[in-house]
Formats: structure tokens, sequence, C-alpha cells
């Protein structure tokens, strides 16, 4: 889809959008340029959103032991000494990187404690990496423990949020795991990699991993209608299946956007992007909110 056809979509979710979402204004030093009148620094740096529930967020580096390592992390929460709910956000493979732990922010900012692994850094692991090394489960799950151990955390459980490998990541933890047994409410993920990165070239395309099959807490999905063909696919296989199922799974699709419209930064941003962020955000926190409760 071209820019233009973006922005006439864009002013389509604007109408439909706009009352929840509202618009931001920053006058001043606007990273796209002038014509980018829908650019808001406050939601950008600090999750910041009009009409809704707005916490300044704190936030602050740990690390703890997992087997033969330590697993850097960083814990964003509200910016009181309340107790809120825990969710537990994994990277995927670019790292947990400056434009990931603005999504981690944007979480805290709706009331939530949110532990984020640096897992990559942990294990020497290179971002963007091609295969994939089992052993940072491990380090995820251990993460988990240590989240549900923080003395700000108003739950016995934790949700799970994701997004691209941080998906498959997750999806492990729970299911093989265990954790949707004793530790785990909810799993969320941002077009997540619905298949193990090791796996052939076909199962990729035509699969899902199995251990979705498996996966029975509640379960939302995040993708752009122009999401990578061979990701799209598992995706929404997977997703089906769960509907059949039974299970509680919600898939949900945002025209004229693609991979990476949560983070995608500012000299490729557009308005599509900001709104399905946005919007996304919201539901997010909903159903954070309904399957953990709040503070």
């Amino acid at each position: 889809m071209s820019r233009t056809s973006q922005a006439t979509l864009a002013m389509v979710l604007l109408a439909i959008f706009g009352p929840c979402l509202g618009q931001g204004y920053a006058p001043y030093e606007n990273p796209l340029g002038a014509e980018a009148w829908w650019w808001d620094e406050s939601w950008w740096e600090n999750g910041t959103l009009a009409d809704a529930e707005n916490h300044p967020v704190t936030t602050w580096q740990i690390e703890y032991p997992s087997d033969d390592a330590m697993v850097p992390a960083l814990v964003a929460r509200p910016d009181d000494d309340k107790r809120y709910p825990a969710v537990l956000y994994q990277h995927g493979r670019r790292g947990l990187d400056e434009l990931v732990t603005r999504q981690v922010k944007r979480i805290a900012a709706r009331g939530f404690v949110v532990l984020a692994p640096d897992v990559f850094t942990a294990r020497f692991i290179e971002k963007f990496p091609i295969e994939h090394d089992y052993v940072v489960e491990d380090d995820v799950n251990a993460g988990l423990n240590v989240l549900l151990g923080l003395p700000d955390v108003s739950t016995d459980k934790a949700c799970l949020v994701s997004h691209t490998r941080g998906g498959f990541m997750t999806l492990k933890v729970a299911v093989e795991k265990g954790r949707q047994n004793d530790a785990v409410a909810c799993w969320a993920s941002y077009y997540p990699h619905m298949q193990d990165p090791n796996a052939p070239e076909a199962m990729q395309v035509y699969r899902y991993a199995p251990e979705v099959d498996d996966l029975t807490i509640p379960a939302l999905v995040f993708i752009g209608d122009e999401e990578q063909y061979q990701r799209r696919r598992s995706i929404e296989t997977a997703m089906r299946s769960l509907h059949d199922k039974g299970r509680p799974a919600r898939l949900v699709v945002y025209p004229g956007v693609g991979r990476g419209f949560d983070f995608r930064p500012p000299d490729v941003r557009t308005f599509a992007d900001d709104l399905a962020s946005k919007d996304a955000i919201l539901r997010l926190a909903d159903f954070l909110r309904e399957h953990l409760g709040s503070p």
C-alpha cells in the first residue's frame, strides 16, 4: 500500500478511533517534520494517551540468575507506592533496545509492573539471530519467578506479553514449562513467531508450533494486514485452530500497517502505525485487567 493510500486509510481510522485515542501535537521538535501533525512526543516517549488511564513511569535495571547465566532485565512500573498486576514482556529478534523499551514503558503506564528480560545479552547473542537457542526459554521462565516475587506486584499470576520471536519463547514457557498451570493467567503477542525458528522452511510457512494446540489460557494477538505472508499464515492458522477448539483466543488485524507497527522508528513511522499501536495498547490493557484484575 502506498503512503497516499495509507494516509487515506488513516483518516478513516481516525474517524473511528479518534475519540478513544485522542490527537497529540508536538509543536516544537517534531522528528517527522511539520506536516506530521499527528506526531505525539508524550505518547512516543512516555506512553501517555488522551482519555485513558495514564501513570508516570519509573524504571530500573536488575539481574537475576538462570542456570549458569545472569540475566539483565528492565523493570518498569507506575511511579508511586501502590502495588500493580504483573506482566512479563519478552523481546524478539531485535533484542531489548530503545524501541522495545518504549513499549515496556507504555504497558507500565497503563498500571502494571512489567519485567522485561534481556535474554540475548545474558547469552551473548547478537541482535537479529537466525537460529534459536532454546536455553533462553529457561531464562524467560526464571524471569517469571523473579517478577512474581517482586514486593510491588499485586497478583499471584502474571500475563506474558511479547513480540516477534518473543511470542515463541513465551509460548514455550506457558506450555512446555507448564507455567499456564501455576503462574500465567494470559498470553498476548504482537505479530508473534508462531513456529520454532529452527524448523524447516515448509514448516515455517505451512505449520504452526505444536505447543499452540496445548495453550489453554486466554490469548490475544495483534498483526497488520500487511504482515509478511509466511508469518501471517501461521499466525492465522494457529489462532483459528484455538478458536475451533473453543479456546479463548482473539486475533486483531489492523489495516494499512505491517510488521513492527508498535515500534517502527520516526523516520519510517506513519499515522496508521500510530493509530494501530495506540488502539492495540488500549485493547491489551483491557485484556490484562480482565485476566489479572485491577490493583
